[in-house]
């Protein structure tokens, strides 16, 4: 757990619904204080990471198939804070019974996110406030990096080495300056990590890095040596942003 000089907090995301993970993704990326070094669609993955990595805190489902979020609990040796994310009120006593921080019912709301992270943490709860405070006024998450999930590791990405991101259905292609990353996510999931104010979606198929951004028309852009169309509904807030 960290001390009053350690930071940043550092935390997973456990659960099987993908637009649930997407917004408390979001809600980590708010508090600069909170790092996410991984994210996982069941418990069981969770469990294979946490054998060899420790963390201070598991934002955690609690209705998953193979393995629910209190049998998860019960199985660990090592139990860090636990906050509970779930749709279902009925499972609260049996949460509480397990001594968990918090218990958040879906859809969860940012300030109930950030009351659960103050109780959590207590003893840094003003700088937790005071930093998701900044990140609110920017308008954008703090980090600089995002993790891409490959296989059962998570990879660490520059935002400021991503060309352009393009989607193929089940997957996700992430074209970088060094190499392409391909990653089973949705482009609406990666979309969620990334700030407003470096990356756009142009496409239902594509999202640009602004500052790689070489030269535009009314139907495309061009990104290093790449040519990328411009969809019809994504082209006003394109233009508009940049002043045409």
């Amino acid at each position: 757990m960290p001390n009053g000089n350690q930071l940043p907090i550092k935390c997973i995301i456990v659960d099987d619904e993908p637009m649930a993970r997407d917004v408390v993704r979001r809600y980590v990326q708010m508090v600069p204080t909170l790092k996410l070094v991984g994210e996982f669609g069941n418990a069981i993955d969770a469990t294979i990471f946490l054998q060899e990595q420790s963390v201070d805190i598991i934002f955690l489902d609690i209705k998953m198939p193979q393995l629910t979020g209190t049998e998860f609990v019960r199985s660990l040796h090592t139990v860090p804070k636990i906050i509970f994310t779930t749709a279902h009120k009925e499972y609260a006593h049996e949460g509480f019974e397990l001594d968990v921080t918090d218990y958040l019912l879906k859809p969860i709301r940012f300030d109930r996110f950030l009351r659960a992270v103050n109780k959590a943490f207590p003893q840094k709860q003003q700088e937790i406030q005071s930093a998701a405070a900044v990140a609110a006024e920017e308008g954008k998450p703090a980090n600089s990096f995002i993790y891409l999930r490959l296989d059962r590791k998570m990879k660490k990405v520059l935002l400021d080495d991503i060309l352009y991101i393009e989607s193929n259905r089940d997957y996700v292609k992430v074209f970088t300056e060094k190499d392409i990353i391909i990653t089973r996510q949705t482009i609406a999931s990666v979309e969620a990590m990334l700030s407003e104010s470096q990356f756009i979606r142009v496409h239902r198929s594509y999202i640009v890095s602004l500052s790689k951004l070489k030269s535009f028309t009314a139907e495309t852009v061009e990104i290093g040596n790449k040519e990328l169309p411009i969809g019809k509904l994504y082209r006003n807030n394109f233009l508009k942003l940049q002043g045409s």
